[in-house]
């Protein structure tokens, strides 16, 4: 806890390693398959419990979502009224992952203010609970509650923790805000693509996303990012965002990428994670 009762909580982001569409479902969205790895990077969430019951989110540099829809708002609310709770609190972000990129930063948010308003607020739910209600936010949020790289199917909320193997990042924001709804419309998506075993994943070797030839064909400047990195290793496409990531063994290896990377265009180099920071921060509090 830190002065004037605010404390501090990681919210790590992730990113898929791969991603597969197997199918449409009757409730008109898609099965698929995907690997969430955790990263050792992210937004960082401060929270102040009030007595009032009022949930606020206080103004941050860069995050200019309106309050009513901030999903760290609406997560707090979902808590609250779910465990019947009188207590509030005042939310504020510090954002290091680019919206819109594929990277879960909404999504980690708002798992952040389940666990630690679950802790602050003494309410003792069990993980389950809070990923019932964090599904209700976000297909994402799940893996960031349970806190483990995951092997994930259905919608993405069908979670089995996998081991992986630790590695290095070059992600690359291309400021690009891709509109997952058109993605999933797009008549060029492949839908029915095949069933990959959790056994057949072992190696690592995939990396393909099914968004990838969609949103190289509709965004330009997504495009001209895995042609001009193509020479430092296999560019990936995050998610159904606008960013990207390469993965390499080494540190080095990832800030000489980093290196040939044409202006205008942010990118971060960081390193996977075993598990979510907010785990740890939670066990030590």
């Amino acid at each position: 806890m830190t002065e004037s009762g605010w404390s501090t909580w990681p919210a790590p982001a992730k990113i898929n390693l791969f991603l597969r569409i197997t199918g449409r479902r009757s409730d008109g969205y898609h099965d698929l398959q995907t690997v969430f790895q955790l990263l050792d990077w992210g937004d960082t969430v401060r929270i102040r419990v009030r007595e009032d019951g009022q949930i606020h989110r206080l103004a941050s540099p860069g995050h200019d979502v309106p309050e009513a829809q901030d999903i760290t708002v609406r997560a707090a609310k979902a808590l609250q009224a779910a465990a019947d709770c009188r207590l509030g609190a005042d939310i504020a972000i510090d954002k290091r992952i680019p919206l819109g990129g594929g990277f879960g930063g909404g999504s980690s948010d708002a798992a952040t203010v389940l666990l630690a308003l679950n802790h602050l607020w003494r309410l003792n739910l069990p993980e389950a609970r809070l990923a019932q209600i964090g599904l209700g936010l976000g297909a994402d949020v799940p893996v960031f509650v349970y806190g483990q790289n995951a092997w994930a199917e259905g919608i993405g909320e069908r979670l089995t923790p996998i081991q992986l193997p630790q590695a290095w990042y070059l992600l690359i924001d291309s400021g690009v805000h891709v509109p997952t709804a058109e993605l999933f419309q797009s008549p060029q998506l492949t839908r029915d693509q095949k069933l990959v075993k959790i056994a057949g994943y072992v190696s690592g070797s995939l990396l393909d996303n099914a968004f990838e030839p969609v949103v190289r064909a509709l965004q330009p400047r997504i495009d001209s990012v895995f042609t001009v990195m193509a020479g430092f290793g296999k560019v990936a496409l995050t998610g159904t965002g606008g960013g990207c990531f390469l993965r390499f063994d080494s540190k080095e290896a990832a800030l000489e990428a980093q290196a040939g990377l044409p202006e205008g265009y942010r990118s971060w180099v960081v390193s996977s994670a075993p598990e979510s920071t907010l785990l740890q921060a939670l066990r030590s509090a």
